[in-house]
């Protein structure tokens, strides 16, 4: 038989405290609960605020750092490049100049004309306070030697024009081997080289700060770090509506609007001033460049036809020379008409067409020049060179170089006023980033304290 326990009976009132058994236990509990959040949402409304602050300080140190960076560039770029672009460029067309115009008044007459000697005077004194200028702000190691070669070939070449003054003086016929050639081969050998590799290298200078200043890579960075600031504040007030039921909090929403704000102007600003300058660039000084290359052709074209006739060679050297670099001067004059600025108040399309114009004749006049010298007929070629029968040189000469000079200040002008405005756009960046920076540090602040004095 299997034995059976007895079935027992619970007391009275037993099932009534079996069945209340858990829910006495589960009752303690509740106010624990509530004790552990009210314990634990201060600690998180710290971490909160420390999260925001971090960010809206971040905000405005990287931001601030970004924006000072690009404005320096800018404001570097509209003074200290500017300027020493300036100097290189007016240096070459002022040694280019000097040996053009030299050679032709020692060509011209037994007396040099006062106002050419004035003039070559003038230019050689400015290649020296343009080199002065650079060597004065230069913090480019690798110009050195183009400085050091410039400085010592001035020199050089003051000192053979000088004994070719008192050789023609003593009635010392100009012909091949005399020092007025020796100084213009200094000119054309050793002074125009490295003047062109000072001027290549100021313009890459420029270049890189314009880059510098428009270039994309940190605004991209700030504009991250905007985006993330803007999500934890969206977050943030997410978080204290659910905790608190308050559907809005004005602080981060001040420091929300703050950051928009200063994100809209950043872009703003940016935007403009990479505007003004990519227009300062390619309107200013990338064609002012080239018309002073032209320029600078132009000039050695005249001065190769006056050492035509000093040396009386009848080769072609100096023929094949003229036609290379007529074609050179044909290309910077197409390459700068191509980016004049066409806005109202600019004259410098006009005038480089005018340059385009007048190299026709002119080109037919050196043509001519170069035709008489191979038949040797030296007293045409040197008439039409330095004197002034009709088709001669030198007027189409002097009407090419004031075309010139006129649209390259038109150019500069142009820079000048693009880059100024860019940099202005840049300026005050840096202090409304800082200030914004600010107002969002006191939003958050005043939001999440206000939140944790409810804890107290």
């Amino acid at each position: 038989m299997t034995a059976t326990l007895p079935a027992t009976t619970p007391p009275a009132g037993a099932g009534t405290g079996a069945a209340s058994r858990p829910a006495a236990h589960r009752a303690p509990r509740q106010p624990g609960r509530a004790r552990r959040v009210l314990l634990d949402t201060p600690r998180k409304l710290w971490a909160l605020l420390l999260g925001l602050l971090a960010l809206s300080v971040a905000w405005g140190v990287i931001g601030g750092l970004v924006a000072n960076q690009h404005a320096a560039a800018a404001d570097s770029l509209a003074s200290v490049n500017a300027r020493l672009t300036f100097d290189s460029r007016h240096m070459y067309q002022s040694i280019a100049d000097a040996d053009a115009t030299i050679t032709a008044a020692f060509l011209a007459s037994p007396t040099p004309p006062l106002r050419l000697l004035q003039r070559y005077e003038k230019d050689l004194a400015t290649a020296h306070d343009n080199l002065s200028e650079l060597q004065s702000a230069e913090g480019n190691p690798a110009m050195g030697p183009a400085l050091a070669s410039l400085g010592a070939g001035l020199s050089a070449y003051s000192g053979y024009v000088a004994e070719a003054t008192a050789e023609y003086a003593d009635d010392h016929p100009l012909t091949g081997g005399s020092f007025l050639q020796v100084a213009s081969e200094e000119a054309h050998l050793t002074l125009l080289p490295a003047a062109n590799d000072v001027f290549t290298k100021e313009n890459a200078q420029l270049n890189a700060a314009s880059g510098q200043a428009t270039g994309y890579p940190t605004i991209i960075g700030l504009l991250i770090l905007a985006v993330v600031t803007g999500i934890a504040l969206y977050l943030a007030q997410r978080w204290l509506y659910r905790r608190t039921n308050r559907v809005f909090s004005p602080g981060l929403a001040l420091a929300s609007v703050v950051l928009f704000g200063s994100v809209v102007w950043l872009l703003a600003a940016f935007s403009g001033a990479r505007s003004d300058l990519d227009r300062g660039i390619g309107h200013g000084s990338a064609p002012a460049q080239n018309l002073a290359l032209a320029s600078i052709g132009v000039q050695q074209i005249r001065g190769d036809s006056v050492l035509n006739v000093i040396s009386r060679s009848g080769n072609a050297s100096f023929s094949d020379d003229f036609a290379k670099t007529r074609k050179n001067v044909d290309t910077w004059l197409s390459e700068a008409a191509s980016a004049q600025d066409t806005g109202q108040g600019s004259n410098g399309a006009a005038l480089v067409a005018a340059a385009q114009r007048d190299t026709t004749a002119w080109y037919t006049a050196n043509s001519r020049v170069y035709s008489l010298g191979m038949s040797g007929n030296y007293a045409g070629e040197r008439a039409l060179v330095v004197g002034s029968v009709p088709g001669n040189t030198v007027t189409g000469y002097n009407a090419l170089e004031g075309d010139l000079s006129a649209a390259l200040k038109a150019d500069q002008d142009v820079f000048s006023s693009a880059v100024a405005s860019g940099a202005d756009a840049l300026d005050p960046l840096t202090g409304g980033i800082a200030a914004a920076s600010l107002l969002m540090v006191l939003g958050c602040g005043w939001a999440i304290t206000r939140r944790l004095a409810e804890y107290r």
